[in-house]
């Protein structure tokens, strides 16, 4: 059987540090599934960390419960003011449930688990016959980048610096790529690497690209997930009505119905 997943202080420095308010970006990355679709249902956020997807969904669903192995005590203090939020902390890929869900999400979490297979079918469990399973991950396709030159520098270099450190850093590479974004990366040439990747990078403000860059750099681990194998996770654990498409050439949204 697998280890439980240990704690990760990097998360939780992190989410003590970042907050995320951008409302649209979420309901970007679960589409095709709109706030009605969790109008009065019983949810789970699968690795809410700070809470800022519970804080967008509360106002749909019946109930919601967000689990968070490193972040529990963060999210619990920023949703307190929704009623129908509930925050525990615990593994995703481990945690059981008595009562399934209508709707189990996990949202830029599955891929930094120790086994993203493990976690997601942990989820297919969470989730009731007729319910639905949402995630949303980094792909393999379009990351050679981020996976074959970032990891080793990020493994080598940026894991051991100290965490304000790191935030300078990141702010630091955040602002040398505006420039590149808002000329080169205006151009129609679409072979560029992250070319729709920053398009978001455009609507977004400074401090969420911030985010973005300072998650790439603090992460312990990640994993890289092709189109392969983020269908067989809903094929593999008794889903119908699956679907599969890319996000900005980055990442894969993926959803379907619980048999």
């Amino acid at each position: 059987m697998d280890a439980q997943q240990v704690q990760q202080r990097e998360w939780s420095w992190q989410w003590e540090h970042f907050q995320d308010h951008e409302e649209w970006l979420f309901w970007d990355w679960v589409s095709p599934n709109t706030p009605e679709d969790f109008r009065g249902k019983r949810v789970l956020d699968a690795g809410c960390g700070v809470g800022q997807h519970l804080s967008f969904v509360a106002p749909y669903a019946g109930h919601l419960v967000g689990m968070d192995l490193n972040a529990s005590h963060v999210a619990r203090e920023r949703t307190q003011k929704f009623s129908n939020v509930e925050c525990l902390e615990g593994d995703i890929a481990k945690a059981t449930f008595t009562d399934p869900f209508d709707i189990v999400y996990c949202v830029g979490v599955i891929h930094h688990t120790d086994n993203p297979d493990a976690t997601f079918a942990n989820l297919a469990r969470a989730t009731k016959q007729g319910g639905r399973t949402i995630v949303w991950c980094y792909s393999k396709e379009g990351n050679a980048l981020n996976e074959y030159v970032l990891e080793p520098f990020k493994r080598w270099i940026f894991l051991r610096l100290p965490k304000n450190a790191l935030r300078i850093l990141s702010k630091v590479m955040t602002a040398g790529l505006y420039p590149w974004v808002y000329t080169v990366y205006l151009l129609p040439l679409r072979f560029l690497p992250y070319y729709e990747y920053f398009q978001n990078f455009r609507k977004l403000s400074f401090e969420r690209n911030d985010l973005n860059v300072f998650d790439k750099l603090n992460a312990p681990q990640t994993f890289f997930i092709t189109q392969e194998r983020i269908r067989g996770w809903f094929e593999k654990n008794g889903f119908t009505d699956i679907k599969i498409s890319p996000y900005k050439g980055v990442s894969w949204r993926g959803t379907g119905t619980k048999m």
